[in-house]
């Protein structure tokens, strides 16, 4: 019981602090002191307590897409190992079920943005669904592969994946580790593909469709995709955590993986700048390059390669 509790605590406090973290980062390679990383968490609250502001041209869809997103993602939650442990729910099928339950969220995400009737918006859901068409393939070839290599259908195999893999272990959790990482920055609307602090129509993504969101809706959202961060971050720390240590020790190594993720993320933001839009599909089909990478060391693995 102690175990959930702590879990639920890092799933609905640790995305924040992570925002907060990647922040700083950002701050510390700009000379600046910055916020406190507790900040993202006080923006939260204070989204909280603002009243809506809702455009006549909107529908129910509008309404209800935030609660959809962040429901989508917080039922997502249950199938992934988190700090120590199991999933809450843990199936064969949890990683189809995992990534259409991500797609329903982000499904009711791109309608709302289509029905504020924005060009703007619209432009901003078009290139999230070109990306997530791509992304995803790459995501099922990468966590498939890995657990056909012990035969366990669940996310409980990524933890075994050095022991199931033989000489080819440290390759394939390298690459499955930049899969994961790469898909890390384009589902949290990260640089190089996106960047959350612009303010310009033609070069945002996912700022652009949540411009007529406010107060709780816009928590929701921000929320949510924070969460969707810690998720994919968790599975990469779920394959560096060895099987059978303590509860602390597993806790700990959590934290420090989701704080060097941000601290890396944060790195990224201040070295570079976004790509152009026409480089920003060469980079995301560098995630299925390596995800292909990742499924011919799994062939070769199990047949002899």
């Amino acid at each position: 019981m102690i175990i959930k509790i702590l879990n639920l605590i890092i799933l609905l406090f640790v995305p924040f602090l992570m925002a907060g973290v990647i922040k700083k980062t950002k701050a510390f390679w700009g000379g600046r002191k910055g916020a406190s990383v507790f900040q993202p968490f006080y923006d939260f609250v204070k989204l909280l307590k603002k009243d809506f502001v809702i455009s006549k041209t909107t529908s129910k869809v509008f309404t209800i897409a935030p609660i959809v997103q962040i429901a989508s993602v917080l039922f997502a939650a249950m199938f992934i190992p988190l700090a120590y442990g199991n999933a809450l729910i843990n199936v064969s099928a949890g990683l189809i079920i995992f990534a259409y339950t991500l797609s329903l969220g982000k499904f009711a995400s791109l309608i709302s943005a289509m029905d504020t009737g924005s060009s703007f918006e619209g432009m901003g859901a078009s290139r999230e669904a070109c990306f997530t068409s791509i992304v995803e393939p790459a995501f099922f070839m990468t966590i498939a592969s890995v657990m056909a290599l012990s035969g366990n259908y669940s996310f409980t195999a990524l933890q075994n994946i050095l022991s199931s893999s033989g000489n080819y272990g440290i390759l394939i959790t390298i690459f499955a580790i930049a899969v994961l990482f790469i898909m890390i920055l384009i589902e949290g609307s990260r640089v190089p593909v996106d960047d959350p602090t612009t303010h310009l129509e033609l070069t945002m993504i996912h700022e652009v469709m949540i411009l007529d969101n406010s107060g709780l809706d816009l928590a929701l959202f921000s929320w949510a995709n924070s969460i969707k961060m810690l998720l994919l971050s968790s599975l990469i720390a779920y394959m560096i955590i060895p099987a059978g240590v303590s509860v602390w020790v597993s806790i700990l190594i959590y934290l420090a993986v989701m704080f060097l993720i941000s601290v890396l993320i944060g790195t990224i933001e201040s070295g570079m700048a976004r790509f152009r839009m026409s480089h920003v599909f060469e980079f995301v089909f560098v995630m299925s390059s390596f995800a292909l990478v990742v499924l011919s060391l799994v062939v070769a693995r199990m047949f002899g390669g």
